[in-house]
């Protein structure tokens, strides 16, 4: 073989590989469109479907709202599901699945809002929310979902945890909650209130008794994921047992983390017994070296959350920690009783809106 034909051979092997190289491009292109029209039908679908289930909730309940006796009600259900099952099978309208479509109409009665929980959320989230006899409770779990982008499991293990409960925003009026998940609706505006919860559950640690900071420290460390988890989405671990210097002298802050919806860098400090006044100045002191010295440009100031076995609660109510951007919030490292966690929670709500109602006279 000549050299000439030598360089042709090559010159035709390297043709063929490169379309090779753009055939595989080409299909690679090609999956992505269509991956990505198949999802998009597929939230159409979903949206589309949602909507419909709204309107025949809305439908039925005007229909028994006409009648004229009270077992029409349950009557027409039941007889409206007999038939649409015979026509369109038994999937979807159960007796049981058009009670939900109707509840669905009756707490979202405004369609310009059902529009945009059906492009948010699916039918399958819904199903959860409908149920909850507070409006506001609700609206913070179809809110936070759509923001945080949950799945439907993911939402259930919130609801069953007691989300809402344990976050700051339960304790606030009316007014505040409205106004914060207003902001989270309309401009992706993430409070401080809605991030921060108050007690946390570190059930997940495995935390025997007889532990110490340290110990308490090297499990979340070693549980991070889930710590973060516990802690809610966009926070960033930064460092662990941080070290300032002031005059000379060394102190540590236990975890620093990042939160990229609030803009702030965030202290934890991790205590093992009740609250005491001294961990404000000592918080104090973490906070404002971050200032100085750590926080960068169109940052918000740092926030400190101090976690505690127990809390005091009168020494947190007069010391007015809020005003230094100070949290405190009680951790339980074993889960308890689902009963005896809401009524402490309950409780701690109660007593907080007493507080408020107080301060207005």
């Amino acid at each position: 073989m000549s050299t000439n034909d030598s360089i042709r051979q090559v010159d035709f092997s390297m043709e063929i590989a490169t379309n090779k190289h753009i055939d595989n491009n080409l299909i690679a292109d090609i999956r992505q469109m269509i991956e990505a029209t198949k999802s998009q039908v597929a939230s159409t679908v979903n949206s589309a479907m949602t909507l419909m289930y709204w309107h025949i909730g809305d439908r039925i309940n005007r229909e028994i709202l006409g009648g004229e006796r009270a077992t029409y009600g349950k009557q027409i259900v039941i007889q409206l599901a007999q038939t649409l099952q015979t026509e369109y099978g038994k999937g979807s309208f159960s007796e049981k699945h058009l009670r939900q479509m109707m509840r669905f109409a009756e707490v979202f009665p405004e369609e310009n809002i059902v529009y945009t929980v059906c492009r948010q959320l699916t039918w399958s989230h819904i199903r959860l929310l409908v149920p909850m006899e507070d409006r506001l409770q609700r609206e913070f779990y179809a809110s936070m979902a759509a923001d945080q982008r949950w799945s439907v499991r993911t939402l259930k293990a919130k609801i069953d945890g007691m989300l809402y409960e344990r976050t700051a925003i339960a304790k606030q009026p009316d007014e505040v909650i409205i106004h914060d998940l207003d902001e989270l609706r309309n401009e992706r505006k993430m409070s401080a209130e809605l991030v921060f919860q108050d007690p946390y559950v570190l059930d997940f640690l495995g935390m025997h008794e007889n532990y110490s900071e340290r110990d308490l420290e090297s499990a979340i460390v070693a549980e991070l994921q889930r710590f973060i988890t516990e802690l809610g989405n966009d926070f960033a671990f930064l460092a662990r047992q941080k070290r300032i210097t002031v005059d000379d002298e060394d102190y540590y802050i236990d975890l620093l983390f990042y939160h990229r919806r609030l803009r702030c860098l965030v202290a934890i400090d991790l205590k093992l017994g009740k609250f005491q006044a001294a961990y404000k100045g000592q918080m104090e002191l973490y906070l404002r070296w971050l200032e100085k010295y750590d926080m960068a440009d169109g940052e918000n100031k740092p926030i400190g959350l101090i976690l505690c076995a127990g809390k005091n609660e009168e020494h947190i109510e007069l010391m007015h920690l809020h005003d230094n951007n100070i949290r405190v919030a009680e951790y339980l490292t074993k889960l308890p009783d689902r009963k005896v966690l809401e009524h402490k929670l309950q409780q701690a709500i109660e007593r907080a809106h007493t507080r408020l109602n107080a301060s207005k006279l």
